[in-house]
């Protein structure tokens, strides 16, 4: 039978080091990415489940309009208020803007106020869709979406009707059309 030769401990380099314990940076690394990205999913599911105000006292809030004035939805009592939240790049905003615009021009002699909130937007880029458009009335930047986050908004075209109490009257998810905004407008006005 063949004798096999074995060597001392410190000459045996062909052994397997002892297994290390806790984590090394790669693994570190990866953990805090994973428990980022849960915080981030869970804010964002929580966002989510919080649903747009669809009647009650419509939240108060201040826009500095492009025309550099402040118009604070609570000083509009008396009126009805529509509150447009757009943003240049939503497609769905390019089509909605001319019938808003239309509806606008018809009651803003008839204590009709049209407010148009730019969410997520730049002050260049949302000017230059209101000059495209050809929008008169007035409009100003979410800054920081402080009032886009007020009335829990999840996109783009979104459109609240608030009546001459400050209660919300109709909710709009997406594109709202000419004859369903007249159609509110004409029974608020007529109530």
């Amino acid at each position: 039978m063949a004798q096999m030769e074995l060597l001392p401990p410190e000459q045996d380099t062909d052994l397997p080091s002892p297994p290390r314990r806790g984590l090394g940076f790669g693994s570190l690394l990866a953990l805090v990415a994973i428990v980022v990205m849960a915080v981030v999913v869970g804010m964002a599911l929580m966002r989510q489940n919080q649903s747009q105000p669809l009647n009650g006292p419509a939240p108060d809030f201040t826009l500095t309009t492009f025309d550099s004035g402040d118009l604070r939805l609570s000083e509009l009592r008396g009126q009805v208020v529509v509150v447009n939240f757009w943003a240049s790049w939503c497609v769905p905003c390019q089509v909605e803007a001319p019938d808003l615009e239309g509806v606008y021009q018809q009651y803003k002699d008839r204590d009709v106020v049209f407010l148009g909130v730019a969410y997520t937007d730049t002050e260049r880029n949302a000017k230059a869709f209101l000059a495209e458009h050809g929008i008169t009335y007035p409009n100003g930047l979410d800054l920081g979406t402080r009032i886009s986050d007020l009335y829990h908004t999840t996109g783009v075209p979104e459109t609240f009707v608030v009546d001459q109490n400050g209660q919300i009257a109709a909710f709009y998810f997406s594109r709202v059309s000419e004859t369903e905004l007249g159609a509110v407008l004409n029974r608020l006005l007529n109530a």
